[in-house]
């Protein structure tokens, strides 16, 4: 009874904090709500008692993920106001691909509360990480390699994107400085001296 009101708790925090993600103006205040459900579906996998989907989920995406997408928003110079020109010619393409994720979850739903009979109980010394690693690097080696080169190619496309020339950036040459001389730095004037009288 506890577990089920925890878990009811987690997902409307999660449902929140995801809406959130989406409507919220500022790009920042999105990640950090982000950050929120990574942490909460992390919780709901503790639930399910999948302790390493759990870790892996905060240790991935919160360590590694959220930081290099906060250090991108922090160093592009994002119009804000040109992204939000578009959001209602694309409401209906949303609208579509939103329906067909939430038809998708209420399908997986039917067929687990009412099309499959109940789970096998575990052997003793079941390990879900074992299982998971043995499917993963087995039957969807392929897949996950292929998921690395994304990943690979979004980090690559992240840094080029930062490197990029701005107009207000200031530079400093050292080479510059150090080849300068006091001719050209320094301008001697003589003035006559003043007496007070």
């Amino acid at each position: 009874m506890i577990e089920a009101a925890v878990f009811y708790v987690f997902g409307a925090v999660l449902l929140a904090s995801g809406l959130l993600v989406v409507t919220s103006r500022n790009p920042v205040h999105s990640a950090l709500f982000l950050v929120l459900a990574f942490f909460t579906a992390a919780g709901i996998w503790l639930l399910l008692r999948a302790e390493f989907l759990a870790i892996a989920l905060v240790v991935v995406y919160v360590g590694a993920v959220m930081v290099l997408f906060l250090f991108v928003v922090m160093m592009l110079d994002i119009n804000l106001e040109r992204i939000r020109e578009g959001f209602w010619r694309n409401l209906p393409l949303a609208l579509v691909v939103g329906g067909i994720m939430v038809a998708e979850m209420v399908f997986i739903l039917w067929g687990r509360v009412w099309g499959v009979s109940a789970q096998k109980p575990l052997p003793p010394g079941y390990s879900n990480t074992r299982e998971l690693g043995r499917v993963l690097y087995t039957d969807y080696g392929l897949a996950f390699e292929i998921a690395a080169v994304i990943l690979l190619v979004a980090i690559i496309a992240a840094i080029s994107l930062t490197l990029r020339r701005r107009k207000d950036s200031r530079s400093q040459d050292p080479a510059e400085q150090v080849r300068a001389r006091r001719s050209e730095r320094v301008r001697l004037v003589s003035m006559p001296v003043e007496l007070d009288k």
